[in-house]
């Protein structure tokens, strides 16, 4: 998919949205939701999406949208490093599939980092559930 193009309603992001295919929450309001990641690069990978923008990346997010976005992976951020105790934190997000973007649906990844730990392939293997469970209680705790 390129960079432009036109949103797809049915992605699994927006389906996690409306509660079509579970996810491992965070925390969520009305606007954002945090969840962990099913195919994580580091334990504790967290994604922060809009719930309500039809922004396929950054280029076409409203300003608002990404004011509310960033506060919330600030959010995120600050309860993963209180929570896990990581030796770093990458923060990143992706526009387009080039740039290695696969879910074209406006999102951050906030992915901890651990000294002499290697880092998964992006989209890697799936994660086990109950590990994730566990790992968003103990973040959503740091609160």
């Amino acid at each position: 998919m390129s960079l432009h193009g036109t949103y797809d309603p049915d992605n699994i992001f927006a389906k996690i949205v409306r509660g079509e295919i579970p996810s491992v929450k965070v925390f969520e309001d009305d606007e954002v939701l945090a969840f962990m990641d099913a195919f994580p690069q580091s334990k504790g990978h967290l994604l922060v999406i809009s719930k309500t923008s039809k922004a396929r990346n950054v280029l076409e997010a409203e300003p608002k949208t990404l004011g509310r976005l960033i506060g919330a992976v600030q959010k995120a951020t600050r309860a993963v490093t209180a929570a896990l105790e990581p030796d770093g934190v990458v923060v990143t997000q992706f526009n387009g599939a080039p740039a290695g973007q696969t879910v074209f649906h406006l999102h951050f990844h906030v992915i901890p980092r651990y000294e002499g730990e290697a880092l998964g392939r992006h989209g890697g293997g799936m994660a086990d559930i109950e590990e994730l469970k566990a790992l968003a209680a103990k973040i959503s705790a740091a609160l």
